[in-house]
């Protein structure tokens, strides 16, 4: 059953489009042009979802065996590339990213955390121990894993796709069944990709999406509902500690990857181009809008002004246009109202005493572009550690950049954040590499690199930057429950 408009986004549950009484308009970050009408899901909506949810456990889901789930996943990956050139489109419409962005990473990506995430849970192995008894006799411990339930699955807008089958793979190839609240900034792909679940066989019930907002909408229904056995979230931290409230109901589990203020740390013996290019991508890919970006940059002091010169002429290269057309590689904002929160930091960083390196502002957009919710990519110099724009998470297109001198005040300054996400670190000595790694308290370090990601790994953050750990065989810790069986002989 496939939506008769492609201008509504209906909520999807138990296999039907079902269409609310209240909606609100999703709007191209680009133009800020009407997409469509997004059917915001009420407490009863939601409820029937979970309802439909926790009724396909006991179907034919259920009773399926790993094997079968795993070729219904690999076809859903498949469905989703054989839609290849609508499952881009919508992404764009959304988020307004340039189309390589969208085309190289997030729809490849979001079809195959499916297949990764089958084969995974299709492989993995089960512990056993042989033990003496106290009689003299022999036991056997085996592990069993089992499916945790009905799992609320509550996604960001910056990687729609890929972010939500991050959480929907894993979720399902253990048997879960799941309910998405999608970013309301967000609604087309997780809506398309109900299309994809009922063409290929995915029993009704399995996958359903309740489209709406946080509080008082069907984020809150989702989170409160007690049929509900676990939440997995991505987004910014304070909404992370309502949903933990939430869960408190019930001793629910939750896993979260929270809010960043990552730190860049460029040594003066790294290798200066690519070093620049990777603090470039870190600073300004997705406008700045990547959960793993680097807001803050220390560079050590012999190199300093060299690289601020350097990343200056990389941001202002640039291309600002249609995120459709040939050679645009840097778009919108998700939203106007993203941009006012974006554009108040770049006031603030004015307002402490920063020095503008580029940037600062709203570019002049021909068109209809000028409608849309464009921001200047934009580098500061010259602000103190106590400065908001250093401790608060701004998720733009921006960063400041500070000098250091030694490995202890570099780790220092990184450390210097409620936040624990990532960090990225430039430098051609390996003992170097691994003291940073070592003395920076994050999830995730890349030496080198930056967003190098082998989806076998564990992925997520310390501090306030989330609780759990995801990726390979570390999601089958939060989507399934272990369960030891002991038989004596």
């Amino acid at each position: 059953m496939n939506r008769t408009q492609r201008d509504r986004y209906p909520n999807f549950i138990n296999g039907q489009w079902v269409q609310s009484e209240k909606c609100f308009q999703n709007r191209n970050p680009a133009d800020n042009k009407l997409l469509g009408s997004v059917s915001e899901a009420g407490r009863a909506e939601v409820d029937a979802a979970v309802q439909a949810a926790r009724a396909a456990l006991d179907g034919p889901w259920g009773k399926m065996t790993t094997a079968r789930r795993a070729e219904l996943l690999h076809a859903v990956a498949d469905g989703i590339m054989a839609r290849f050139d609508e499952f881009v489109a919508a992404e764009i419409a959304d988020t307004g990213k340039p189309y390589h962005l969208a085309s190289h990473l997030d729809i490849p990506r979001g079809a195959a955390n499916f297949k990764i995430f089958a084969d995974v849970v299709k492989n993995v192995p089960a512990e056993s121990f042989e033990m003496a008894t106290p009689d003299g006799g022999q036991a056997i411990n085996y592990a069993v894993r089992s499916p945790k339930g009905v799992i609320g699955v509550i996604c960001p807008w910056n990687l729609p796709l890929l972010l939500m089958t991050w959480k929907v793979g894993p979720a399902l190839a253990c048997g879960n069944t799941v309910v998405v609240k999608p970013s309301e900034e967000t609604p087309a792909t997780a809506t398309l990709l109900a299309e994809v679940m009922n063409a290929v066989g995915i029993p009704p019930g399995v996958y359903n999406v309740v489209h709406g907002f946080g509080k008082d909408s069907a984020g809150e229904f989702l989170t409160a509902n007690a049929g509900v056995d676990a939440i997995t979230f991505t987004g910014e931290t304070g909404t992370g500690e309502a949903i933990m409230a939430a869960a408190a109901q019930g001793i629910r589990a939750v896993s979260m990857e929270l809010g960043g203020k990552n730190a860049g740390i460029v040594f003066a013996d790294c290798d200066f181009d690519k070093a620049v290019a990777g603090i470039a991508r870190a600073a300004f890919d997705n406008s700045g809008q990547v959960c793993l970006g680097t807001e803050r940059v220390y560079v050590q002091r012999p190199i300093f002004e060299r690289f601020v010169a350097a990343l200056k002429d990389k941001a202002e290269s640039l291309r600002l246009g249609d995120p459709l057309a040939e050679g645009t590689s840097f778009g919108p904002l998700v939203s106007l109202e993203h941009r006012r929160k974006v554009l108040s930091y770049y006031a603030r960083a004015v307002g402490d005493g920063a020095t503008v390196v580029t940037g600062g502002g709203v570019p002049d957009m021909p068109g209809a572009l000028g409608e849309g919710a464009w921001v200047q990519p934009t580098i500061w110099t010259g602000l103190p550690e106590s400065s908001a724009v250093i401790r608060e998470e701004i998720f733009g297109p921006c960063c400041h950049i500070a000098p250091f001198d030694t490995e202890e005040e570099a780790a220092a300054l990184a450390n210097d954040t409620q936040y624990g996400l990532a960090t990225t670190i430039w430098t051609r000595d390996i003992g170097t590499a691994h003291r940073m790694a070592g003395a920076i308290k994050v999830g995730i370090c890349w030496i080198n690199s930056w967003f190098l990601r082998d989806l076998r790994t564990a992925f997520g953050g310390a501090k306030q930057s989330g609780i759990g750990r995801e990726g390979g065989v570390h999601s089958l810790e939060f989507y399934t429950e272990l369960k030891n069986v002991c038989v004596k002989l």
